[in-house]
């Protein structure tokens, strides 16, 4: 994809978020180890919708640090239940983040794998959405916070 493709709006905030962020590779994912985001070359998505979504959502993985809003939900291992309930935030969070930022929220090629843990953690837990929802929100207005320090601080 053409790097003429890059939405301003996007970039701006994006570039604005202090996290680190390294591009290569065809797996996209937040390394909680060494915090940092891994995301394939921007011309490996089908189109620029597409990286900036896949960037909102492990962005918003990127804000369960300790040092940031602290998210673990128990997690131990891939694919456990805390597994799940970050996903479905993340999820979440980068469905509000596309909204913010004017994008197309297509869907991802893991979506299917995601789904069947969600599934399961949504029938053992009636209020798992509206929870993931809030954490959701948290993050957005985290992120939001980060990007826009100065509309943060009139407001207070």
């Amino acid at each position: 994809m053409p790097e003429v493709e890059r939405i301003a709006a996007a970039e701006a905030f994006f570039a604005s978020i202090p996290a680190t962020v390294n591009h290569g590779g065809d797996r996209a994912y937040y390394m909680p180890s060494v915090d940092r985001i891994q995301l394939p070359p921007f011309a490996a998505f089908h189109d620029a919708h597409g990286y900036y979504s896949t960037r909102g959502h492990e962005t918003v993985h990127w804000t369960r640090h300790e040092s940031r809003l602290d998210r673990s939900f128990g997690r131990e291992k891939w694919g456990d239940e805390g597994y799940a309930r970050e996903e479905l935030v993340a999820e979440l969070g980068a469905a509000f983040l596309a909204a913010d930022l004017g994008l197309a929220n297509e869907p991802r090629p893991d979506h299917a794998s995601y789904i069947a843990s969600w599934i399961k953690v949504l029938q053992n837990d009636t209020r798992a959405i509206v929870q993931a929802a809030a954490h959701a929100e948290r993050v957005i207005a985290y992120l939001h916070q980060l990007a826009n320090p100065d509309n943060v601080q009139e407001a207070a």
